[in-house]
């Protein structure tokens, strides 16, 4: 691991997958669940060129760098947290495969033109502006709510930014879901694959994860659901190997 500066209130963390390490502070807004979920769930090319919208800390870029040996880029509108993914890309030695932009994911096209990635992800705010409290903190709250982009500007830039036949894969809330799919559709994003992520069995959906193909032809499969607590209150297995990899080769 690299040593690179620090900030007062931050940390570093350990994402407990081939030695990677991420910078987070509990003063913005620091990934959980969902972004390791979409890391795991997307499809990516072996090579090629692959894009994390609000990629916020680096989380998503990162964990996708176990996965394939393709050109990783992440766009971030707040300057802190683009910084701080930045020095986490550097500290676990990937600056050479991991490029992070501070930018405004609407304007990105004009920079690199239309469909130049293989592959998209995006971890989006979930709660329109006008939906339930804005925190104080402002890098919670653009985190958390659509203040820089709504979900249809999100839909308008993977569109732009993705190939013909490349995948755009996202997760988000289910509550949202009939409009998820009626604005990827619009946008040219045939939904292909769907995933609900349960807290335990019998209760409600609180994900879903979503993948989609540009100018793709309806034909969209449900996976089956994700189970993330077992009646003990523990992780089940197939969490359990995402977060630590498989049964046999856990320390």
């Amino acid at each position: 691991m690299n040593q690179v500066p620090m900030n007062e209130q931050e940390r570093v963390d350990d994402l407990l997958t081939h030695d990677l390490h991420i910078i987070q502070s509990d003063e913005v807004f620091s990934f959980s669940m969902d972004a390791v979920l979409l890391a795991r769930f997307a499809p990516v090319p072996k090579y090629g060129k692959i894009l994390d919208l609000c990629t916020g800390n680096g989380v998503i870029p990162l964990l996708l760098s176990t996965r394939t040996e393709a050109e990783i880029e992440g766009i971030e509108i707040q300057p802190r947290l683009a910084d701080m993914a930045r020095r986490s890309v550097e500290m676990n030695g990937l600056s050479h495969r991991i490029q992070i932009r501070e930018g405004d994911l609407r304007e990105l096209v004009k920079v690199t033109g239309h469909g130049v990635y293989d592959a998209i992800t995006v971890n989006p705010p979930y709660m329109p502006v006008t939906t339930g409290e804005v925190k104080l903190n402002a890098h919670q709250a653009i985190a958390r709510h659509e203040i820089h982009c709504s979900l249809e500007e999100v839909a308008v830039a993977a569109m732009r930014l993705v190939r013909p036949g490349g995948k755009v894969s996202m997760v988000h809330k289910p509550q949202r879901l009939g409009e998820i799919l009626t604005v990827l559709r619009q946008y040219r994003l045939e939904p292909k694959v769907i995933r609900f992520v349960h807290p335990r069995a019998g209760a409600e959906a609180n994900m879903v994860l979503i993948e989609a193909l540009r100018d793709g032809k309806p034909d969209v499969r449900v996976l089956p659901p994700l189970i993330v607590y077992n009646e003990n209150g523990e992780y089940c297995e197939e969490i359990m190997n995402i977060y630590y990899g498989p049964k046999e080769g856990r320390a």
